[in-house]
């Protein structure tokens, strides 16, 4: 008999420790999933995300539908095999796009049809086209086709965009146990409360997602642009909504600062941009506070951008010399960078186990945060 997909072994206060068993491994949580859009963690080979302690990486049904195209996957055996990726995968619905591409874009309670911010072509995208294109693609865990809100919103709109959000996530369970698992291995759909800056609707939102017993639930519609006041108080609200034995996914929540506070109300899984994108201008994550490696002053500093790091760049090299391949345009600025700012994501999450195990997690965060003052 396969485990449960969700186990928490421990707490401290309501962070939590706990594990997601995948057919394609565990993955202890507290986790970061690094963001692969198109099926590929930028400028990073599998190996490296690995090395960096990732299991698990995310990619987008939006994008890999449009390029390479659903089909290419599925006959490649899926995206861990098109992707030489040994651990497990999570791919996202295309929601955020329908909000992050509006004006390409025209939604009604059907779905979304869209134009291809490639090449312009029409596409339409209902709840069943969604579970068709994810189940095929075959990530470890799923998402439901959501509305995501634009902040500001007014009311009146996050409500209609919270009913699609409902009534579309009822349409892909529905499907989703219609047509069953894509590959040879199970797959967990993940609904998203959604509900913009108002507190009402997003209670309504969690209690009718609740219903339909999911295996896990993700809160969307925040990172959207809201003051980071908002942003606390709207995560904490929808946290305390949501089951206590499923896994929590906020999505979109990138700073170390805000990941900490999230892991402090009782998240679970967390994805972002920022380590990578951040890398690739040349902004490093470190224990002392950001690094800009473009700065003039590491032009003859032989230290390693971060002494507390382990990770393959700070082992290997010097501030002056990936100073140097910033400002020389080099293509392995780029990925020493990505590789050092995984890695830190990767340990931050690996010392907040640590900490809740230990039932210090809150004194020690406060500790974190600030010797990280620059944050």
């Amino acid at each position: 008999m396969r485990e449960a997909f969700f186990e928490i072994e421990c707490k401290c206060g309501e962070a939590r420790a706990g594990v997601l068993h995948t057919d394609h491994g565990d993955i202890p949580t507290p986790v970061f999933m690094p963001v692969g859009t198109q099926a590929a963690v930028k400028t990073l080979s599998p190996h490296e995300i690995a090395d960096c302690g990732a299991k698990i990486i995310l990619g987008n049904a939006y994008h890999l539908y449009l390029r390479p195209g659903t089909d290419v996957i599925k006959k490649a055996g899926g995206l861990h095999r098109f992707a030489n990726w040994n651990g497990a995968m999570l791919t996202d619905s295309g929601g955020y796009q329908v909000f992050s591409l509006a004006a390409l874009n025209k939604i009604s309670d059907e779905g979304v049809k869209f134009q291809s911010h490639i090449d312009g072509s029409s596409h339409f995208f209902t709840p069943e086209k969604v579970m068709e294109i994810e189940t095929a693609l075959g990530a470890d865990i799923i998402m439901c086709l959501d509305v995501c809100s634009p902040y500001p919103c007014e009311k009146g709109q996050a409500v209609i965009d919270n009913n699609r959000t409902l009534q579309w996530a009822e349409r892909c369970k529905a499907h989703f146990e219609k047509i069953g698992f894509g590959h040879d291995y199970r797959q967990f759909l993940f609904p998203i409360v959604q509900g913009s800056t108002y507190e009402d609707i997003r209670r309504v939102s969690a209690e009718r997602l609740i219903e339909l017993d999911m295996p896990g639930y993700a809160v969307g519609g925040l990172s959207v642009g809201e003051p980071v006041t908002a942003f606390r108080e709207l995560a904490e609200f929808t946290a305390k909504l949501l089951p206590e034995q499923k896994p929590r996914y906020l999505m979109g929540t990138g700073t170390p600062e805000d990941l900490l506070a999230s892991i402090g109300m009782g998240y679970d899984m967390f994805d972002c941009v920022l380590p990578t994108r951040n890398a690739r201008n040349g902004q490093l994550f470190t224990r002392f506070g950001k690094l800009n490696l473009r700065n003039a002053g590491h032009k003859d500093d032989f230290s390693p951008p971060d002494s507390e790091c382990g990770c393959y760049t700070c082992k290997n090299f010097t501030r002056a010399y990936l100073h140097h391949l910033f400002i020389s345009e080099e293509i392995l600025g780029l990925r020493l960078a990505s590789i050092h700012n995984v890695h830190f994501f990767q340990d931050l999450m690996r010392e907040a186990r640590e900490h809740i195990e230990v039932g210090d997690y809150f004194s020690w965060r406060e500790n974190y945060i600030r010797h990280e003052s620059n944050y």
